[in-house]
């Protein structure tokens, strides 16, 4: 494999260099690595190293150092936001809260991954093999070495993919682990942080405690969130100046064991999936028999293939006469994925009876390989 040109910031690098001319484009790569973080199974730090600014972006991670907190802390803010990676993280933000609200509000790509899976998950599958491509082309070098840590790349990820669930405590001190195990995830290539909190059994008790802030037990929610987050923070400090010195001194070897995680990565958003949900209800209201909303709901039932629905839950005072004065629950239900299963499609030999929209996956896989083009274009910017 030939030597390719290596555009990124070394890890040694201590200053920004990003201009004004280069901000447009890396909006447009946090766009697209915002949209990474809303799928399952892809994160923000693969749709990075696709584009070419991962070891940029350890560097700008790394700059939110002691000396700056310290500058910032002494109110010396012009000389602590000197040395921060400012405008290379506020481009990047820009363009990643840009997309969690494209695709949240214009475009419901959650609601899309349930009513269109195929599509939306061959699409990210396409991008990614795509990719995978252009990554392997572009290392300096490519000998057994590098085919080893790229095997045991792909093992690893393989293997952290497939893991079931497990019962794990709500102690403190396993919620700030949680938090540092999480955030390293979110920042490696081919694995998804949201999903080690599945794993970890921790995903639900955080979406509790957020749900605590802003009611009466606001300040039992923070206290629950403190650990995690102090762990988040802690796990990022430290794990990002680890990536970063591997890529310092092992360069292609950390590149080849990424890269294999993004290969190991296809086996959860290959488009094809059984995929296990468990239901929460998240909300419930009690409203009477005879408003508007229960009266939509008894006439027409809940799409349950939704990421969220309402339902109807339980009737209290049936057995009155009248119903002005029946009452009864209305539940927001949420969906989470807690496993999936990749299979063949029923025409290449399933038989477990599941109905794929086969061709839109193979459209998904298409487009997304075609896009692979600009994003090979994007990593030059």
């Amino acid at each position: 494999m030939g030597r390719g040109v290596v555009t990124e910031e070394t890890p040694e690098s201590p200053k920004d260099t990003t201009s004004f001319k280069e901000a447009p484009f890396l909006a447009l790569k946090g766009f697209l690595m915002g949209s990474a973080d809303i799928v399952p199974g892809v994160s923000g730090g693969t749709m990075a190293l696709i584009v070419g600014i991962y070891e940029r972006l350890l560097n700008a991670i790394k700059s939110v150092n002691g000396r700056f907190l310290k500058l910032f802390f002494t109110f010396k803010w012009k000389q602590a936001f000197g040395e921060l990676h400012l405008l290379f993280l506020v481009s990047l933000f820009a363009g990643i809260f840009a997309a969690l609200g494209f695709f949240t509000k214009i475009v419901p790509l959650q609601i899309y991954m349930f009513t269109y899976p195929e599509i939306v998950f061959g699409l990210f599958f396409g991008l990614i093999l795509g990719s995978i491509y252009i990554l392997i082309k572009a290392l300096e070098r490519f000998t057994k070495t590098e085919m080893l840590m790229l095997v045991l790349g792909m093992a690893f990820g393989i293997w952290i993919v497939s893991l079931v669930p497990a019962d794990t405590p709500e102690h403190p001190a396993f919620v700030f682990l949680s938090g540092c195990i999480a955030i390293c995830a979110m920042i490696l290539p081919g694995i998804s942080g949201s999903y080690l909190l599945l794993i970890m059994r921790k995903y639900d008790y955080l979406l509790s405690q957020i749900g605590k802030l802003g009611g009466v037990e606001t300040v039992d929610g923070l206290l629950g969130l403190l650990p995690f987050m102090v762990g988040a923070v802690v796990g990022l400090a430290a794990f990002s100046r680890f990536l970063s010195w591997l890529l310092g001194r092992y360069h292609a070897q950390t590149i080849a064991v990424l890269i294999g995680f993004l290969i190991g990565s296809l086996y959860v958003i290959w488009p094809y999936q059984h995929r296990e949900y468990v239901e929460q209800v998240r909300e419930t209201e009690v409203l009477y028999m005879t408003e508007p909303r229960v009266q939509e709901l008894m006439e027409n039932p809940p799409n349950t293939n939704l990421p969220e629905f309402e339902r109807l839950g339980e009737v209290f005072n049936e057995e009155s006469t009248f119903d002005e004065m029946k009452q009864v629950e209305i539940e927001t239900v949420k969906k989470k994925l807690i496993h999936t299963e990749p299979y063949v499609p029923g025409w290449l030999g399933d038989k477990t009876g599941d109905d794929p929209n086969v061709w839109g996956g193979v459209l998904g896989i298409l487009v997304g390989m075609i896009m692979v083009g600009g994003l090979e274009r994007l990593r030059k910017y």
